[in-house]
């Protein structure tokens, strides 16, 4: 069984070090002329997302060598070898490569705990801001400023009377205007990266649909934040979200909702 022989406390900790130290070592390329080419679907790789992928992989290694990995950068593990796990990290070393690019700050250093097909540790770094939103499971969500205890963070509840959305500022589809439409009076926050997520972790905005292609580990660490924190994550039959049940890697449309009470049913698209 790859189990961690350390308490989730304790893991989440380390792993808070380990995201941040990876956040460091973007930066460093963030500041300098770096080189950006392509895979073969389409989307940009730069330099920092292989030194991340390659710092994060070599430490979650050295933490846990019991419990393999699974980072965007080395996604090409079949099915046939990664189904059998009972636990696993799940990593996206640089979301946002899009707004790194463009260098607007607005990208994440993702690590997650799978284990029995969900999320149940959560690490979001965001380097450009020096701040750290963190989870585990039972333990509550947090988020920590650099040189700063942290602080626990919980969702909003949800009032009809007017919404606040947070929007893909980089992948806006025509289904996200549809259901903004469909709100009526809505405040749009556009942001890109993890970090909607996390506004709807730590009680800014009411719901982030994303109606348009994402990965698992896209969303794994900020579901267990948000879950955490008193919000859930689910496709758009309410279906709470799940991981390496499949061949493929992709989620389907996904809701992130801050109040579990509140029936978003209606305003979904059929």
């Amino acid at each position: 069984m790859n189990e961690s022989k350390l308490p989730l406390p304790e893991l989440v900790i380390e792993v808070n070090k380990i995201a941040e130290k990876a956040g460091e070592e973007i930066l460093k390329i963030y500041e300098s002329d770096f080189s950006i080419s392509h895979k073969d679907d389409k989307t940009p790789l730069t330099t920092a997302d292989t030194v991340s992928h390659n710092y994060i992989i070599a430490k979650l290694t050295a933490l846990t060598p019991e419990i393999p990995v699974l980072s965007e950068e080395s996604a090409n593990i079949p099915f046939s070898s990664r189904k059998s796990w009972h636990q696993y990290w799940l990593v996206d070393p640089l979301d946002g490569t899009r707004e790194f690019i463009k260098r607007n700050g607005e990208f994440t250093v993702n690590i997650a705990l799978v284990r029995d097909h969900n999320p149940i540790l959560g690490v979001i770094n965001v380097p450009v801001f020096g701040t750290t939103y963190f989870a585990c499971s039972k333990q509550g969500a947090f988020k920590q400023s650099k040189g700063k205890s942290p602080c626990k963070i919980k969702t909003k509840k949800t009032s009809p009377v007017k919404f606040i959305v947070a929007g893909s500022r980089s992948h806006a589809s025509k289904k996200q205007h549809s259901f903004t439409n469909a709100l009526g009076d809505v405040e749009l926050i556009s942001i890109g990266s993890s970090l909607k997520f996390c506004l709807v972790a730590e009680g800014k905005v009411d719901i982030y649909p994303r109606f348009g292609p994402t990965s698992e580990w896209d969303t794994a660490a900020a579901q267990c934040i948000v879950e955490e924190a008193g919000g859930m994550v689910t496709d758009t039959n309410l279906k709470v979200l799940t991981y390496n049940k499949r061949e493929s890697l992709l989620n389907p449309d996904f809701i992130v909702i801050a109040d579990k009470s509140f029936n978003w049913q209606p305003y979904l698209p059929k």
